[in-house]
C-alpha cells in the first residue's frame, strides 16, 4: 500500500514586491501509515506553506505531493477537491467551527458534504465527541464551549470523514498549558487509535516529544532534527 504522504522536491517561491523569497527549495517527506511527525522550525521558516502544499489548498512552483499513491499535481481542480475532502483532515490553531451549529453538527457538516446521511453523519459525530470526553457537549455551540472544548471538536470534525493524513497546525498554542495538555492526550489518543499518519506543526516541545519523530526546515528543505547541528 502506498504511503498516505509523500513530498517529492517540492519547491515554493513568492514574491514579496521587491524581490523573491525562497521558501521551499526541494522539500521531501514521507508519512508513512500510523505515523506521527512533528514539524519544528522557527516562525517564517515555511511551516504553514509546507502544510498548505501537503493539504492540496496550495501549488506548489515544482515538486510533486502524493497523497495514498496519487499524484495531486495531475489531477483537476475537481479531484483535487475530492481528494482532499476524503484523504485529509485539518486541524488549525483557531477551531473555525460554525458558530450557528451544534458540536455534532460541526463534526457531521463534512461527511454530509462527502455524501454521508444526515442519520449516519450524526452517529458518526455522536461516536467521536464522545471519545474525546465531550458526550454531554453535544448539542452546545462553540460559544457556549471552552477553548480546550473547541478544539476537541475541532478534532473530531477533522477525522470525521477518516481521512488517511490529517495535517495540524499548532493545535495546542492558542491554549493555556492545563488546557493544551488535555487536548494533546485527545489528540494522540484519537490519532493512535485511527491509525492516520499526521504531520503536526507545533513549537510544543512536550507534544513534539510525544510524536514518533521530529523534522525541520533548514533553507527550505525538510531535515530531521538531528541533521541541524551537524
Amino acid at each position: 500500500m502506498a504511503d498516505p504522504l509523500v513530498l517529492a522536491d517540492v519547491v515554493r517561491t513568492f514574491d514579496d514586491g521587491t524581490a523573491e523569497v525562497k521558501v521551499l527549495t526541494g522539500a521531501n517527506l514521507t508519512v508513512r501509515e500510523g505515523e506521527l511527525v512533528a514539524l519544528v522550525a522557527p516562525s517564517g521558516a515555511g511551516k504553514s506553506t509546507l502544510l498548505q502544499i501537503a493539504g492540496l489548498l496550495e501549488h506548489p512552483d515544482a515538486g510533486r505531493v502524493m497523497i495514498g499513491g496519487t499524484d495531486a499535481g495531475r489531477l483537476s481542480d475537481k479531484d483535487r477537491t475530492a481528494l482532499r475532502r476524503d484523504r485529509i483532515g485539518f486541524i488549525y490553531q483557531f477551531h473555525h467551527l460554525m458558530g450557528d451549529f451544534s458540536a455534532r453538527e460541526n463534526v457531521a457538516l463534512p461527511q454530509r458534504l462527502a455524501g454521508r446521511s444526515a442519520r449516519a453523519a450524526l452517529a458518526r459525530a455522536d461516536e467521536l465527541l464522545d471519545r474525546l470526553g465531550l458526550k454531554d457537549r453535544r448539542k452546545h455551540r462553540p460559544a457556549e464551549l471552552s477553548g480546550g472544548e473547541r478544539q476537541r471538536v475541532a478534532i473530531a470534525r477533522a477525522v470525521a470523514n477518516e481521512p488517511r493524513v490529517l495535517l495540524a497546525d499548532e493545535p495546542t498554542g492558542n491554549l493555556d498549558q492545563r488546557t493544551a495538555g488535555a487536548v494533546r492526550d485527545a489528540f494522540l489518543t484519537l490519532s493512535r487509535d485511527t491509525g492516520l499518519a499526521a504531520l503536526v506543526a507545533t513549537h510544543n516541545q512536550t507534544l513534539a516529544g510525544e510524536l514518533d519523530r521530529t523534522v525541520t526546515l533548514k533553507q527550505g528543505k525538510i531535515v530531521s532534527t538531528e541533521e541541524v547541528n551537524r
